[in-house]
């Protein structure tokens, strides 16, 4: 019989329900005293008002009221509470490295560039230095795409015409027009934004250096960048946060300022003749063998749901342990979706100055959004509370563990990159697409985005493969689901033999011979984050 609850942790006095739970009945040595849905929480001893609510062993609620054993935990009898933390001497670094002998041999294909990194797409982009530039930039890039072959058929224009003249319904599957000139180029990317001016100065700065980031990906071939000219994000800033990421860099760059080269035909006609002259010297670079040791995996989530921290997200922690040990690095982001297991992240630094600026990076975060009169127990989402994560502290619980248990190698405040090997923290908000914009930014050359709700986040560079954490979910949507992780809930599979197919599916996608479904369907979210209160 299948298992009806679980307890995560043994010092939890709730327990996961695994399937629906009747009203008087039997979950995990208590009666249900109502219906519990499945995703949702009991408790399994009494509770009194104003007692701890202890989930994944750390405190992640106080109760309202006196809590039966037996009784559904939801926002009118728990409220959001987590620990106090902060910098102690003691390391707690020591961490049992996986077996990774099985992978220890295996390679991937990507595209090697003259700064050591390694790329899983070979694309060219084509953004705006300040959001006056987006007409040009999206005429740009659409001339492109549709002459050398990248842009695809719009299904929906065809189901339309069907529908005016009472025609059949044609397949909603489009394919490109025409062949490509470009063979080793992946794609033609726009990354269109709203800023650049208007704001501070240091908005300009991070604006500069989360496109900068973008620019040295080594997922990017080259890239074309338009400016107005008058705008506070200023060429020289942008070449500046360039040289930071990758000294000397030697791909094509196409720099045009609007303002100089005169009218708007002066300035596109330069910019196509020299974004082609870019593509043709791009389109020499080909796939070769790198070690696994080269990649960089975002860890990233969205849509979360009751079942997240038991099933996708630890099996994702597995993998990132895995690629820790084979000498990769792994971004694990979201700080607002830290909040409660602040102390242990920061015990696992590996030294007390990440720990320091860890704990700094997280406190000001958190002043800056109670400032505004809010604060991380406003992160969880209407769809996170109605499938179980009914305070921030569970959804953060739950959701720090596709950063595995190796130790912080790093503390990365945005628009940073990672710099060394293993597990780095990067500072960025809760909301998925900022987030993964940012660990893009990062250098991610892959994202493992776990999601139990659905969402189609992508992005324009890195293939975003998704994994559900329930097979409901998989099978309702799998036009976005890469993976399924379902069968950790049923106990059909475990952990491991999930993060086995997590990782054969991050080779394939890494070597290019499997596209994401988010790839596919050309979601390529990118909204950089003006550094403020986004949760």
């Amino acid at each position: 019989m299948r298992q009806q609850t679980l307890l995560i942790h043994p010092a939890d006095n709730v327990r996961v329900a695994l399937q629906d739970i009747p009203e008087g009945g039997e979950a995990g040595g208590v009666t249900a005293l109502r219906h519990v849905a499945a995703k949702h929480k009991i408790t399994t001893s009494f509770i009194p008002k104003g007692g701890d609510v202890i989930m994944y062993g750390v405190l992640v609620g106080h109760a309202c009221e006196d809590l039966q054993p037996g009784e559904l935990i939801t926002t009118a009898n728990i409220r959001h509470a987590s620990g106090s933390f902060g910098v102690q001497a003691e390391r707690k670094t020591d961490w049992e490295k996986p077996d990774v002998s099985k992978w220890a041999q295996r390679s991937f294909m990507g595209y090697h560039r003259s700064d050591g990194r390694v790329g899983t797409g070979n694309y060219w982009i084509i953004l705006p230095l300040v959001f006056c530039e987006n007409r040009n930039v999206q005429l740009l890039h659409e001339t492109l795409t549709k002459g050398l072959g990248y842009q695809k058929s719009n299904p929906y224009e065809t189901l339309l015409r069907n529908m005016l003249h009472g025609g059949e319904v044609a397949s909603l599957n489009g394919d490109t027009m025409n062949a490509r000139p470009f063979p080793h180029i992946t794609g033609i990317k726009l990354l269109s934004h709203t800023m650049g001016c208007g704001g501070t100065k240091d908005d300009a700065r991070t604006l500069c250096g989360l496109l900068a980031g973008y620019i040295t990906h080594p997922n990017v071939a080259g890239a074309t960048v338009l400016s107005l000219g008058c705008q506070n994000a200023q060429i020289d800033m942008l070449k500046e946060e360039i040289e930071k990421r990758s000294p000397g860099y030697d791909r094509p760059l196409v720099i045009l300022e609007q303002q100089k080269e005169g009218t708007e035909k002066a300035l596109m006609e330069s910019a196509m003749r020299l974004t082609f002259e870019g593509l043709t010297k791009a389109n020499s670079q080909q796939r070769q063998p790198a070690p696994l040791s080269k990649l960089i995996v975002g860890m990233e989530c969205g849509g979360s749901d009751g079942f997240s921290g038991i099933s996708a997200n630890p099996a994702v922690g597995r993998v990132a342990d895995r690629i820790v040990a084979l000498g990769g690095s792994v971004i694990l982001s979201e700080f607002p979706e830290l909040c409660g297991v602040e102390q242990e992240l920061s015990d696992r630094c590996v030294n007390t100055t990440l720990a320091a600026k860890y704990t700094e990076l997280m406190q000001t975060y958190a002043s800056r959004a109670e400032a505004v009169g809010s604060g991380f127990d406003s992160n969880p989402s209407a769809g996170n509370i109605r499938d179980g994560l009914i305070t921030d502290a569970i959804k953060s619980a739950g959701a720090a563990r596709k950063g595995g248990s190796s130790p912080v190698t790093d503390v990365i405040d945005y628009p940073g990159w990672v710099q060394h090997p293993g597990l780095a923290l990067l500072c960025t908000p809760g909301s998925d697409v900022e987030s993964t914009t940012a660990e893009v930014g990062a250098g991610a050359n892959v994202v493992l985005f776990t999601t139990g709700l659905g969402t189609p986040t992508g992005n324009p560079v890195t293939p975003v493969l998704k994994l559900s954490t329930n097979t409901r979910l998989a099978t309702k949507m799998p036009d976005i689901i890469d993976l399924d992780t379902g069968p950790v809930i049923t106990g059909d599979e475990t952990l491991e033999q999930t993060a086995d197919r997590i990782m054969e599916l991050l080779i394939a996608s890494a070597s290019g011979q499997y596209t994401a479904k988010a790839q596919a369907l050309e979601q390529d979210d990118f909204i950089p984050w003006k550094r403020g209160v986004s949760l």
